[in-house]
């Protein structure tokens, strides 16, 4: 007896067989179609496809058979998208880009460009309708932006500054989309960003992400000494010794905000003095 749900084989659910076949004859499996990532980060070959037309978004719960994928563990999983830190273990990212464009019912394996490896694969089996971020609330949004927030943070803290950093940015592409002038969280949002961009050697980016947190508080002083920072690793360093004198007239015993200072003073006597060397060269 067939499972509950399912046609009997031999029924009318089963596909006819091609022209002139024998009744009972099933159609030739068709190939395997590809859908590339618009990031260029991996390519979906469709092994199994979907049914219907929804996919999964933001908040739905997926229920994931997984195969194959190197570091995941177990062979199924319970996800829910745009929520959690599984977004930030190995193969999380591009599990959320792939399942945001799966139907139900959809096998489907993970090309990543030059990997030699067996590719994994993913099959939706279940989903719950999810909501695009206009369909929010403000509450909802700014509740997701906590919890950006917070696995930001704690990220920041165990040394993935990359993680952390996408974490901030997805928290404030939330909080933009609410009315001015927003929740004050923003503020420090822009900062950590900012601290994040240091790190990872985008000092334009990360004086830029300083101009948004000091329009909305002038005299944020982390956002203040990381755009000192950010400008000193640009070479503007009158602009940087003006950023960090303000940070030191609120708080003279901040070490980093005096130590970076002094660096900055002395880069500046290193160029000066450079110049003046090419200006006597010209006159002699």
């Amino acid at each position: 007896m067939a499972r509950s749900g399912l046609p009997p084989e031999g029924s009318a659910a089963d596909p006819p067989g091609p022209p002139g076949a024998p009744a009972g004859v099933p159609r030739p499996a068709p190939r395997p179609s590809l859908w590339r990532c618009p990031d260029g980060s991996f390519v979906k070959r469709i092994v199994t496809p979907g049914r219907g037309l929804d996919k999964p978004k933001s908040g739905s719960r997926c229920r994931v058979a997984v195969a194959a994928m190197p570091g995941w563990a177990g062979d199924s999983a319970d996800l829910t998208l745009g929520v959690g830190p599984w977004r930030e273990e190995p193969w999380g990212q591009l599990m959320e880009k792939c399942l945001e464009s799966m139907r139900l019912g959809e096998e489907a394996e993970l090309l990543l460009p030059g990997d030699p490896r067996p590719p994994p694969r993913l099959t939706l089996t279940a989903f719950t309708p999810g909501r695009d971020s206009w369909e929010l609330d403000p509450g909802e949004k700014e509740a997701l932006a906590r919890e950006e927030r917070a696995l930001g943070t704690e990220l920041f803290r165990a040394g993935d500054v990359r993680g952390a950093a996408r974490c901030y940015g997805r928290a404030l592409r939330l909080l933009l989309t609410l009315p001015p002038p927003g929740p004050p969280g923003r503020t420090a949002l822009h900062a950590n960003l900012a601290a994040c961009q240091l790190l990872l050697g985008q000092p334009r980016l990360a004086a830029q992400s300083c101009e948004r947190a000091l329009e909305r508080e002038p005299g944020h002083l982390k956002a203040l000494y990381r755009r000192g920072a950010a400008r000193a690793a640009l070479g503007e360093l009158g602009e940087a010794a003006a950023d960090l004198r303000r940070v030191l007239e609120a708080e003279p015993a901040n070490r980093a905000a005096r130590e970076a200072l002094a660096s900055v003073v002395a880069k500046g006597r290193e160029r000066d003095a450079e110049l003046a060397r090419g200006l006597r060269k010209m006159f002699t």
